[in-house]
């Protein structure tokens, strides 16, 4: 027998009963930026120019570029768009760089718990115990600056261990984004009820596409406009959750932030609009958190 974890059962989507987003749309949209913060010369990190390079200081500074300029042209082009974010954001940012946070109360944006640091991920800390405790720092660090903790939880790269949804339940956590298994929401099970799995994008997402795989940021917005059109096609069949990472040190550059936009006002300008919900994850969480039981995947 193949190794199997016990967190959700197999549902095809061909068998699940149909439901609409808010209003009636078929296809919940969310733009997920990843806002983080990095030790110097130590701990993990991208590099921009080749993988497996140390921690120096010129890759501290490329990823420090998204703090000091790439973040605010994003907020800009949403601003723009009429598009709300959510943003996958260190708990330690706090202490570097508070006016981002000035900007996200201002916009009304989402805080999703994305770890201290993405110098470190979950995989760091071997014990339960060990890893409860830093989850508690960052759940309560949020709830002390922005007067309630986030709802929802993407782990430095999405990293896990086998307690961690368990932990993040009990933490008070609504819902993850790290099990890439489904265009729809599914309920997952923990040792204390519930969790909620929204989709987040292993593949439409800027930091394995550009920085591992070495596409341009071009042929990345041609793979967002595929999706966003194919799925918009395929939401009149079942209901879709269309999610897009961005990191602001990749994006926020000047020659990828145009095609960026460029490919947001294509898709926001599609004759399928009228079935798009422009939304965060935490408005998915909270819709299906209030859908009666038996229409998500595992309630």
């Amino acid at each position: 027998m193949l190794p199997r974890h016990t967190r959700y059962d197999y549902s095809p989507i061909t068998e699940r009963r149909d439901y609409h987003w808010p209003g009636g749309k078929r296809l919940a949209f969310c733009i997920t930026t990843n806002i983080e913060c990095f030790a110097f010369g130590k701990g993990r990190g991208h590099d921009n120019a080749k993988h497996g390079e140390p921690q120096t200081q010129r890759n501290y500074a490329w990823r420090d570029y998204g703090n000091r300029i790439g973040i605010w042209r994003l907020f800009d082009l949403a601003d723009e768009l009429g598009m709300p974010l959510a943003h996958n954001t260190n708990s330690l940012l706090y202490d570097y760089a508070p006016q981002i946070f000035e900007r996200i109360r201002r916009r009304g944006d989402e805080i999703v718990g994305h770890g201290r640091t993405n110098s470190e991920n979950l995989h760091d800390f071997r014990w339960e115990h060990d890893e409860a405790r830093v989850i508690r720092e960052v759940t309560e660090t949020f709830a002390r600056n922005e007067g309630r903790g986030p709802k929802g939880w993407m782990g430095a790269g999405a990293y896990e261990n086998p307690w961690t949804p368990d932990l993040l339940k009990e933490a008070g956590y609504t819902y993850v984004m790290d099990w890439p298994c489904d265009d729809q929401p599914i309920w997952m099970r923990t040792r204390s009820g519930p969790l909620l799995s929204v989709p987040y994008p292993v593949e439409l997402n800027d930091s394995p596409q550009v920085i591992h795989r070495q596409h341009t940021g071009r042929e990345f917005c041609d793979m967002l406009v595929d999706q966003f059109e194919e799925m918009v096609e395929q939401s009149e069949k079942h209901p879709l959750v269309c999610n897009l990472s961005i990191h602001p040190y990749v994006f926020g550059y000047p020659f990828r932030l145009r095609p960026l936009r460029q490919a947001l006002k294509h898709c926001f300008a599609s004759r399928f609009m009228d079935r798009v919900w422009k939304c965060k994850p935490g408005d998915i969480a909270d819709y299906c958190c209030a859908m009666e039981p038996g229409i998500i995947p595992g309630s």
